[in-house]
């Protein structure tokens, strides 16, 4: 994601989301990094529901192993560092209005702490309560602009496009 879009100026035909331009706009490839060591096998991607109430897929799902260590994205401050419904979670915000969040993890980091990108922030748990969630131990990554959920994978300059369908222009007169 630097400097140009990838969806280039001016291209109806690719609509990333709403919230995506905070994303894109300000956060250059440099500045965010994978969670997990090396690059990780996406084993779920991001499935936004049709609408907030309806079931989807809110991040992404990358093959790890237990007790993998789990790496802050980006620099931010640490909102959630807890066990939430049987399983740890770690949320970072970041600038401009973004949120990570990391989970099953043992947080290794506080609430209220500041962390840079690429810093340690706990360890993935064993299945345990997140059982049936991967079809092996996995760590779900989330990205949230303000209160709508992104795909964490537009960081690194490689989120899913939705394309829009191809609307014919009309004529004067219709």
């Amino acid at each position: 994601m630097s400097g140009a879009s990838p969806w280039g100026p001016g291209s109806p035909a690719a609509d990333p989301g709403p919230g995506a331009d905070a994303v894109r706009g300000t956060a250059p490839a440099p500045d965010w990094r994978w969670p997990l060591a090396g690059h990780p096998n996406v084993i779920r991607r991001f499935d936004p529901p049709a609408r907030p109430w309806l079931s989807g897929h809110r991040g992404v799902d990358l093959a790890a192993r237990a007790g993998q260590e789990v790496r802050a994205a980006g620099a931010g401050l640490v909102l959630i560092a807890d066990r939430v419904v049987d399983r740890g979670v770690v949320s970072i915000r970041h600038r401009d209005g973004l949120r990570t969040t990391y989970l099953p993890v043992r947080p290794l980091v506080r609430q209220g702490q500041r962390v840079a990108a690429g810093q340690v922030i706990g360890v993935i748990e064993a299945a345990g309560g997140w059982a049936g969630h991967c079809p092996e131990v996995c760590l779900h990554w989330g990205l949230i602009h303000r209160d709508r959920y992104l795909d964490p994978l537009l960081l690194l300059g490689m989120g899913q496009v939705r394309l829009l369908p191809n609307r014919p222009t009309r004529g004067p007169g219709h």
